[in-house]
C-alpha cells in the first residue's frame, strides 16, 4: 500500500527502534526522565530560547501556547486556512475562551498590513487583540513557505502593539530544509514556537514547544490540566533525538518527489489546478467533470491511498516511507488514468 494521506503516518524504522529501546528514562513529571531532558534542552538550543516542553502532540502544544499568551475573551489574529482554528477541534475557544480574527490570505498566508488591519480598536466593546499566530509551513495552503521578510514586518507590528507571537512549526523542518533558514533565525522572532517530531521527521508521536523562560513559566501546569503530563516517556523522546539526527537534511527527498508529482498532475487533462508545490504536500483540484469518489476508489484499486479535501481538492504528501519505487509506481499509475 502507498499511504500519502500525510506524513503521520510514517513508523519508526530500526534504528529508532533502537534508540527508543535504548534510551535512559525517569519520571518526567518530576523532570527526572534523562532523556526528555536532553531532546527539549537540544531543541531549546536549537532555536536560541531558555526552555522548551515535550507534548503529546501537536494540538496541545499549540493549546498551551494560546493558553499562555491570553485570557478568556481575548483574540488571535489567524489565517482562515490556520490548524488552531479549522482542526483543533474549536480548542481556542474550549480551553482558552479566546476568538479567533481570521485573515483572508493567500495559501494560509498573511502580510504585516493585514494584521495592522486585523487588530481590534481599543474599545471596552471589542475584544482584545493579544497574540498573532501563524503557520509555517501551510498545511492546508498546500506546504507554502512563509517569505521570512514578511515575518519581521509583522513582528515589528506585534511588538509596536505589545502582541504575542506564536509559531504553529508542525513543519517548519521543511521550510527550514527548503528555505536553507536556520532555527535560531524563527528564535529572535517568535515569543513561543510548537514543532512537530511525528510528520517529516518521522518519530511516533511528539511535538515540542519552546519559549523563554517567562513565557514557558505555566507551560508545564497548562499540560497538566490539559491531561498531557506523562512519566517515563524518554521511550518517545529518544525517537526524537533520533530523528534530529537521521531525518532532517533528507526532508529534500520527499520536497524534491512532491514536486516531480505536482509537475505530472499539472499535464493532465482531468486536473484542473494544481497548487505551487514548495515542499512535501501536493494540493490539487479535479475538473467538475471527475468525480472525486471515483477518483479516490481508482487509486485505492491500485493500492494508493491520498485523501479529499471537499470541493474537489485532493491532496498528496510525501515523507520517509514513501520510496522511490513507490513513487515510480504513482507516477506510472497517475499517468494510465483515464475518466
Amino acid at each position: 500500500m502507498i499511504d500519502l494521506r500525510s506524513d503521520t503516518v510514517t513508523k519508526p524504522n530500526q534504528g529508532m527502534l533502537e534508540a527508543m529501546m535504548q534510551a535512559k528514562v525517569g519520571d518526567d513529571v518530576f523532570k527526572e526522565d534523562e532523556t526528555v531532558n536532553i531532546l527539549e534542552c537540544r531543541l531549546a538550543n536549537m532555536f536560541g530560547k531558555e526552555q522548551a516542553l515535550f507534548f503529546p502532540s501537536g494540538s496541545m502544544a499549540n493549546q498551551t501556547a494560546l493558553k499562555l499568551h491570553t485570557n478568556p475573551g481575548e483574540q488571535v489574529i489567524c489565517d482562515k486556512f490556520s490548524h488552531i482554528y479549522n482542526y483543533e477541534a474549536g480548542g481556542a475557544s474550549f480551553n482558552s475562551g479566546i476568538s479567533c480574527n481570521l485573515i483572508d490570505g493567500n495559501r494560509g498566508m498573511f502580510t504585516a498590513q493585514q494584521v495592522i488591519e486585523a487588530i481590534n480598536p481599543d474599545a471596552f466593546y471589542y475584544a482584545k487583540t493579544t497574540l498573532v499566530e501563524i503557520e509555517n509551513t501551510t498545511n492546508k495552503g498546500g506546504g507554502a513557505c512563509w517569505d521570512f521578510n514578511e515575518i519581521e514586518e509583522i513582528k515589528k507590528i506585534c511588538k509596536s502593539h505589545n502582541l504575542g507571537f506564536h509559531l504553529d512549526g508542525a513543519r517548519i523542518w521543511n521550510a527550514l530544509i527548503e528555505k536553507k533558514e536556520s532555527p535560531k533565525q524563527y528564535g529572535e522572532i517568535f515569543d513561543t514556537i510548537s514543532v512537530c517530531l511525528s510528520k517529516g521527521l518521522g518519530c511516533p508521536i511528539g511535538s515540542v514547544l519552546i519559549g523563554n523562560e517567562k513565557i514557558m513559566r505555566d507551560a508545564i501546569r497548562i499540560r497538566k490540566v490539559f491531561g498531557g503530563n506523562m512519566r517515563q516517556v524518554g521511550y518517545l523522546a529518544a525517537a526524537g533525538i533520533y530523528a534530529l539526527d537521521n531525518n532532517l537534511e533528507r526532508l529534500a527527498e520527499d520536497h524534491k518527489k512532491a514536486k516531480e508529482i505536482g509537475e505530472l498532475l499539472s499535464t493532465m487533462s482531468i486536473i484542473k489546478k494544481v497548487e505551487p508545490v514548495e515542499t512535501n504536500i501536493v494540493i490539487f483540484e479535479l475538473e467538475t467533470s471527475v468525480n472525486e469518489k471515483d477518483f479516490l476508489r481508482t487509486l485505492e484499486a491500485h493500492n494508493i491511498k491520498i485523501i479529499g479535501m471537499g470541493s474537489h481538492k485532493l491532496r498528496i504528501v510525501t515523507h520517509l516511507d514513501y520510496s522511490s519505487k513507490m513513487h515510480d509506481k504513482l507516477l506510472s499509475t497517475l499517468k494510465e488514468l483515464t475518466f
